[in-house]
């Protein structure tokens, strides 16, 4: 890990940038003290569709998407509120 002073930080950007690049962390001080760091860019992972997938069926859930109906989005018939409640 490299240590270097905001100022010196100000003169040698690209020079640190390249060695971000490469793995290291840069900390950058005020006054001799620790005011950040500049770490190498980790790309945000997604959704491990697969993995939980897998943690599912290993707990005995093999289907975890209930069923649904082909016509569930289908529109309803007009009448469908209109219509009196069953008598108990």
């Amino acid at each position: 890990m490299k240590t270097v002073s905001i100022r010196e930080a100000q003169d040698r950007l690209d020079e640190l940038a390249q060695d971000v690049e490469q793995g290291e962390t840069v900390t950058v001080t005020r006054d001799g003290k620790p005011v950040f760091d500049i770490v190498p860019h980790k790309k945000r992972g997604g959704i491990d569709w697969e993995a939980g997938q897998a943690y599912l069926r290993a707990r005995g859930i093999a289907n975890p998407v209930p069923y649904i109906a082909d016509d569930f989005d289908d529109p309803l018939p007009e009448d469908f509120l209109l219509k009196p409640l069953p008598e108990k």
